[in-house]
């Protein structure tokens, strides 16, 4: 047995990188929309991708510490094979599910990339070979050691090999364009940027509100750096100059940082409303050259 972060968990392990495998089966409520179909359409397939991609992001807590082998036509569903190689993130995503966050943030990515989709919701289950982990979520230990013992025994799919390829080019976002996630066009240098929109790393993106996966993808994300964040956000918003960046130190210091800084947020969005808006927080990301964090929250996929 080996213990991580307080956790007794059999040791199954490739080196000293923790491991292990979950399938993750997303059936559409709707009998107009079947997934499996959807994946099969080469006009539809990169986008569903994507979807899956800003799912695990928002729920596992970013883009590092599990990969996807595989996607599986399990009819009615359709199956991700993941592998996970942190057990922290695993956790993480673990959480999410038995809250209900994956089925959520699914639903959400699908029917904004996949326009086409009208009142769609998916069902889920998890799976760790014969071991259906939703019939034992209260016992998160349980959950995690099933997980750890179903050992990944391919590589990734040459498909979703492909699929990440063109994910690394044009990242996360609409497939009717294959434009960044909420990316409007490229910037050429000669078009003024829209009132509505702002410009990150050559491309104009739409400048919306801030949503509740921004809020929790930011906690998750930005760690200690939080309060640099603060400090460039508090010269534009009211209700962060002062003490209040340090009081929220003291606040929250017992609850640790991802609640530090989600409390952050929340002063943000409260006091600025229809003002707290994704330009602003990319804007104190690039001033406090937090360049990787910013990336995260605009989905954009990392080089490798």
């Amino acid at each position: 047995m080996e213990i991580i972060d307080g956790k007794k968990m059999t040791t199954r392990s490739v080196g000293d990188v923790w491991t292990g495998c979950v399938f993750l089966f997303l059936e559409s409520t709707s009998p107009k929309v079947s997934l499996p179909a959807v994946y099969k359409d080469p006009q539809k397939k990169f986008g569903l991708f994507k979807i899956i991609k800003l799912t695990l992001s928002d729920t596992a807590g970013g883009l590092q510490g599990y990969e996807i082998l595989k996607l599986h036509d399990a009819d009615p569903y359709l199956s991700v094979e993941i592998k996970f190689v942190d057990f922290g993130v695993c956790r993480r995503f673990l959480e999410s599910y038995a809250a209900g966050a994956v089925s959520q943030f699914f639903t959400q990515h699908a029917l904004r990339v996949l326009s086409s989709l009208d009142d769609f919701s998916v069902d889920t289950q998890l799976k760790a070979g014969a071991q259906v982990l939703d019939q034992c979520l209260g016992n998160q230990e349980l959950c995690l050691d099933h997980i750890h013992s179903l050992q990944p025994v391919r590589l990734r799919d040459d498909e979703v090999t492909q699929l990440e390829r063109q994910l690394q080019n044009m990242t996360l976002g609409d497939p009717c364009n294959s434009q960044p996630s909420g990316v409007v066009r490229e910037e050429t240098g000669c078009t003024a940027v829209p009132s509505n929109c702002f410009l990150f790393q050559k491309k104009i993106f739409d400048d919306r509100q801030l949503t509740p996966g921004d809020h929790q993808r930011f906690a998750t994300s930005i760690g200690r750096d939080w309060k640099k964040v603060g400090r460039a956000l508090q010269k534009t918003c009211r209700a962060l100059k002062g003490p209040t960046i340090d009081n929220l130190a003291f606040e929250y210091e017992r609850e640790g940082l991802y609640e530090q800084a989600y409390q952050l947020l929340s002063r943000f969005i409260q006091a600025e409303g229809r003002n707290a808006r994704l330009g602003r927080l990319v804007k104190a990301l690039e001033e406090t050259k937090l360049i990787g964090v910013a990336e995260i929250m605009l989905d954009l996929q990392p080089k490798e």
